[in-house]
């Protein structure tokens, strides 16, 4: 099964670095410091780290030492990686005890962009990395998604689709982590409307090495079939409060939180300013209670 080609960032890479890259480069340019005054950042969008590559990395930085400086910002007396934690994982196990990096001025929110685009532009993210990156970036700063995709250089309906594959169970997200199915595969399983099979979608998808087309086809063909009168319990990982989210959320066009509390629940919509909110009311309660406010 072909693995899925990512596209290119657009304008998000320029965006985001051109700029500080530019000022901080005049200013600083690289610089060495002390490999244990580096510190990877909390929550960084790249969960895993292939141990082979990270050996054979490690090897080359030995003998060849750190061709490009690892991006960092200061915090305190430390320096926070923004983008090159790989490179620093190998240099430890290489060795190393001084690294070149180039501190940029950046805060939380920019630095968290930052890594992400980097991470996005390296093809270093899985699918599901990814998505829970850039909701992740949404729910600490508040982002709609047209403002998330617009940070990172994608379109909103790329980011609506990576978001969407957080709604799938547990066990399928991890195919698509993998490899083993692609978010192409995934976004055709998405589309079952007994989400009770979802993961019997993806083993059948798998063992067959289905293409995309042919997992589409599959798809219709099992909506098509007669659910069973006697419905089998809830697969385990389903979150139906997340997948109602982003059915709002696709109809809003914002980000949407459902918190269940027992009796108390609460719903929050996001916006970004009174006319932002306007729309918003607009789309709730119509025209003519936002008129009359």
């Amino acid at each position: 099964m072909a693995a899925m080609k990512k596209g290119g960032l657009g304008r998000g890479i320029d965006m985001i670095f051109s700029d500080n890259e530019k000022k901080n480069e005049e200013a600083t340019g690289a610089t060495t410091v002390r490999i244990a005054l580096v510190e990877p950042k909390v929550g960084q969008p790249r969960k895993n780290f292939d141990a082979e590559e990270l050996q054979n990395l490690a090897l080359s930085i030995a003998q060849y030492g750190i061709i490009q400086p690892i991006t960092v910002r200061k915090v305190g007396d430390m320096y926070r990686i923004i983008a090159g934690e790989r490179r620093w994982r190998a240099a430890r196990m290489a060795g190393l005890s001084e690294i070149p990096v180039v501190i940029m001025d950046a805060d939380e929110q920019k630095s968290a962009e930052m890594a992400l685009v980097e991470n996005i532009q390296r093809e270093n993210l899985n699918p599901i990395e990814e998505a829970e990156a850039i909701e992740s970036l949404m729910d600490e700063f508040g982002l709609t998604q047209d403002e998330a995709s617009k940070r990172i250089g994608r379109s909103r309906s790329s980011v609506a689709n990576l978001l969407r594959l957080l709604d799938l169970p547990d066990s399928v997200r991890e195919y698509v982590s993998s490899g083993a199915l692609s978010a192409g595969h995934a976004k055709a399983i998405l589309a079952l409307e007994n989400k009770d099979r979802t993961e019997e979608a993806a083993k059948t998808v798998i063992a067959a090495e289905m293409s995309v087309r042919d997992t589409e086809k599959l798809i219709r063909k099992m909506n098509a079939e007669k659910l069973n009168v006697d419905k089998p319990a809830p697969a385990e990982g389903i979150n139906y409060t997340r997948e109602l989210e982003r059915k709002v959320e696709k109809a809003l066009g914002r980000r949407v939180k459902i918190k269940e509390n027992g009796k108390l629940s609460s719903i929050s919509i996001g916006y970004t300013d009174y006319e932002d909110l306007e729309k918003v009311l607009l789309a709730l309660c119509g025209k003519d209670f936002v008129d009359s406010i």
